[in-house]
């Protein structure tokens, strides 16, 4: 299997992209889907080895400007694991499986009753229970901040970074004064996977897994994208009412079960929730609202401004440099997301982070990447979190 990156140059350039994904099976790692494909966007695509050189062929007689990203995506995905820490359970610098982290989510809560406790907010289809970490030292009306990642199963880095996130506060707090005055001053709720059920089944079966596992009525077809099943412009722009696409939006507004048990969650604590995080990948970027209109958010310049202070913190440790601005015009509009949706619950400070890379690696990010995208990530949502203490609404 190949991951290709072009850029189309024009509209021809953009049909024959079109063609090419009706033909045969392209799975589009960014943009999520074919149907977001404009003119000078770079495209990147996965294609199964038995249709790598035709679309090569097909890439070559176009005319169109392209490049092989990634050679051969097993071997990648095999080379994932190259991280250096050989611990036989939970570590930090390694990619973690749900019943490592599970079995994490109780003992770091065990391990540090003054500062992290356990609940469950509900099951996932498939039955799992969903965790949710609440990190802070204990007080009464506290604000808070709400963290998760695992949206999107294969988005390994991800999950990985809510756990990093856990450990540093647990491992800082009273010697690193910013963790100190935050988890003082501030609870943070972290959902260190949402998508457990495709989680487990890019462990077990299908590595590029995306969606839920739901069934879909009248179709063949299994999953729901969580980040498009939200009551936020919700399977307008951005997304599909094909159950077999990647980008499909649901039956409903909250039809998937977890993205239901987040919704609800946030609802009950609207009164101390206020500011939303969401952590994906890849692309290096801060959104913030809009992705399901062209409209800006009310307060437009105060988002703007943090996303640039955020993301010069980030830069200030390795240079990885991020692109930030509102999801719509920043990447391409996208209807139903978490970030869009919370925003307009009334927090006010809602952002979303497509970590590491740029596409070298795409979805198949080493191990070795883990450590130095988790530390940068941490400076900027340190950064956010002051700035929401400081403004407390």
């Amino acid at each position: 299997q190949k991951v290709f990156r072009v850029t189309p140059q024009n509209d021809e350039q953009v049909d024959i992209i079109n063609s090419l994904a009706s033909d045969m099976q392209v799975d589009f790692w960014q943009p999520d889907s074919v149907t977001l494909v404009r003119p000078n966007m770079e495209v990147d695509f996965r294609v199964e080895a038995d249709k790598s050189f035709e679309v090569e062929d097909l890439l070559k007689e176009s005319g169109m400007e392209y490049s092989v990203m990634i050679e051969n995506l097993q071997s990648a995905l095999d080379a994932q694991f190259d991280s250096k820490v050989r611990a036989t359970g939970h570590s930090y610098e390694k990619y973690n499986n749900w019943e490592t982290i599970a079995a994490w989510t109780a003992d770091v809560a065990a391990q540090n009753p003054d500062l992290v406790s356990r609940s469950v907010i509900g099951n996932t289809y498939e039955g799992r229970p969903l965790y949710l970490l609440k990190v802070g030292k204990h007080g009464s009306n506290k604000k808070a901040i709400f963290i998760d990642c695992g949206f999107h199963a294969r988005e390994w880095i991800s999950p990985a970074f809510c756990q990093w996130f856990v450990k540093e506060a647990v491992e800082t707090y009273g010697t690193d004064s910013v963790t100190t005055k935050l988890l003082n001053s501030l609870d943070f709720y972290v959902l260190p996977v949402l998508n457990i059920d495709g989680y487990v089944y890019t462990w077990t079966n299908n590595r590029m897994w995306r969606k839920t596992r739901s069934k879909n009525a009248n179709s063949s077809c299994i999953g729901t994208d969580p980040n498009r099943n939200f009551n936020a412009g919700w399977c307008t722009l951005g997304a599909s009412k094909n159950p077999c696409d990647s980008t499909y939006c649901g039956s409903a507004p909250e039809s998937e079960k977890e993205t239901k048990a987040l919704a609800d969650f946030i609802r009950e604590h609207l009164s101390t929730i206020k500011a939303y995080l969401t952590i994906h990948s890849y692309s290096q970027l801060l959104l913030f609202p809009y992705s399901y209109t062209y409209n800006l958010p009310s307060n437009y310049e105060e988002l703007d401004s943090i996303a640039q202070a955020a993301s010069k913190q980030l830069a200030s440790l390795y240079n990885t440099e991020y692109t930030y601005g509102p999801g719509a015009t920043t990447i391409y509009p996208a209807a139903g997301g978490s970030d869009d949706w919370a925003y307009d619950e009334g927090i006010k400070y809602s952002f979303t982070f497509e970590l590491r890379d740029t596409g070298r690696y795409g979805f198949a990010l080493p191990e070795s990447q883990i450590k130095p995208t988790c530390k940068e990530t941490l400076l900027a949502v340190k950064y956010i979190a002051n700035y929401v203490l400081e403004h407390l609404y």
